[in-house]
């Protein structure tokens, strides 16, 4: 089953086409990764699919639902992630999540969240205000945030940003364990290169709000001929051909 369904999905500000025609889908319990340098179009897409954003053409199916026309039916299964989405500032950790929570309507709240807090070592920052917290903290418990209500599909915008090495490793083997267990549909947008080989089956590569390449990590780095996916990143972000990158 196609979880995610994306057709010609286009968002135009004024003369800007800031996504142009989208084509795209997301199996059941997969992990697809949205990769592209700043101004690709990864951040309006992944509003798009939240509905945040009206796409200007095109459409978006989730869960079977259209997002056009009932997309409540398919957020209430969804969630989502980005350090750069600040939880209210004079709200302590624990006071945003109990609100995420009634939101969800998330079932024995208080024991969800100390779960939460076990799992990603947030016992230290529940009684802190969301605006004291270091920006990993914050990605902590964005990550938290995204986890409340046990979403079907969950997409995530730089997932691990601002963290140590230590604690990244930490939360991408948590993701892993957690799309397991769930068979969780997860969209992914990094700029850790080695995060997405690590942990996505699929990677659509953008470059000016276009899909320039896509396939599994490593049919780019064959395609490419190269050993990882950043020297693929600059590749495609500088608009060398693989043609004659490859050869």
């Amino acid at each position: 089953m196609d979880v995610i369904v994306a057709a010609g999905l286009t968002k135009r500000y004024g003369s800007t086409l800031a996504v142009d025609a989208l084509d795209f889908r997301v199996a059941q319990g997969a992990t697809l990764g949205l990769l592209g340098g700043n101004g690709a179009g990864k951040s309006t897409t992944i509003s798009m699919l939240l509905g945040l954003l009206i796409p200007s053409a095109g459409s978006i199916r989730i869960l079977g639902h259209d997002m056009a026309t009932n997309r409540f039916a398919a957020l209430a299964r969804m969630n989502f992630s980005s350090p750069y989405v600040a939880l209210p500032g004079r709200l302590s950790v624990a006071e945003n999540l109990r609100i995420y929570c009634h939101l969800y309507d998330v079932h024995r709240a208080e024991r969800r969240i100390a779960d939460l807090a076990d799992e990603l070592d947030l016992h230290g920052l529940l009684d802190k205000l969301a605006a004291e917290l270091s920006a990993g903290q914050k990605t902590r418990v964005a990550l938290a945030k995204s986890l409340i209500n046990r979403p079907d599909v969950l997409l995530l915008d730089e997932p691990t940003a601002s963290l140590d090495p230590d604690t990244g490793d930490m939360v991408r083997h948590w993701l892993e364990r957690y799309r397991a267990q769930s068979g969780c549909t997860v969209l992914l947008a990094s700029h850790n290169m080695a995060e997405v080989e690590r942990l996505c089956d699929q990677v659509l590569m953008l470059r000016s709000g276009r899909i320039v390449d896509r396939g599994t990590p490593g049919e780019l780095l064959v395609r490419y001929g190269r050993d990882d996916l950043e020297q693929v990143f600059l590749d495609i972000a500088r608009g060398r051909p693989r043609e004659l990158v490859a050869g």
